[in-house]
């Protein structure tokens, strides 16, 4: 597992995609925290991290559309089950190199709140647990963005598929006020999207 992981740290931060992602994070939450804390004088960091979540329907795909889908298209995928790992491992492997790459930006991020904690009152107790709940979220879409790198060999592909998929995600509830709530309504409304 420990191999995978250096593997693929090494695959990403050798291409442009771990400065990419990183960059784009940083500057997505930085112009919210400038027209949240510093505009509008609002001391609650959520707010910029909700605004934060709206990039992660473009760069999660991106980040992951090449971690299984690039290794099946150039059959590299073999060697790796002829190592003595299993495939757990590798994809635990993988994974833990994505959650890495997401961690980087992120604890930039979290020194935000003691800075802007200088200026005035923030809540940082709240600060941290809408942290914490940003890290979680994005890891459950580097799992999903995984997921769907692993249908496909096509990169282009399993990153329109994720970019759907997280946006159908955070427009269900939403698209819930729209469907009825019982038992055939909600199954008619399945069909729909399906």
């Amino acid at each position: 597992m420990i191999a995978v992981l250096k593997h693929e740290l090494r695959n990403y931060f050798n291409s442009l995609t771990a400065y990419v992602f990183g960059a784009f994070l940083l500057a997505f939450v930085g112009i919210g925290s400038m027209l949240y804390n510093l505009e509008k004088a609002v001391s609650n960091f959520e707010y910029v991290l909700s605004f934060g979540c709206l990039i992660f329907v473009v760069i999660v795909p991106i980040l992951t559309m090449r971690i299984i889908a690039e290794e099946r298209k150039q059959k590299t995928d073999q060697l790796l089950y002829s190592l003595p790992i299993s495939t757990t491992e590798v994809v635990l492997g993988k994974f833990i190199a994505l959650l890495a790459i997401f961690l980087i930006p992120l604890c930039i991020i979290s020194i935000y709140p003691l800075i802007f904690s200088k200026f005035g009152d923030v809540y940082l107790l709240t600060s941290y647990g809408s942290i914490l709940a940003f890290f979680i979220m994005g890891s459950a879409l580097i799992a999903v963005g995984m997921f769907i790198s692993s249908l496909t060999e096509n990169q282009g592909l399993a990153a329109g598929i994720g970019i759907a998929v997280i946006l159908l995600n955070y427009y269900s509830v939403s698209l819930s006020e729209y469907v009825s709530s019982t038992a055939a309504g909600s199954l008619i409304a399945l069909c729909v999207i399906i």
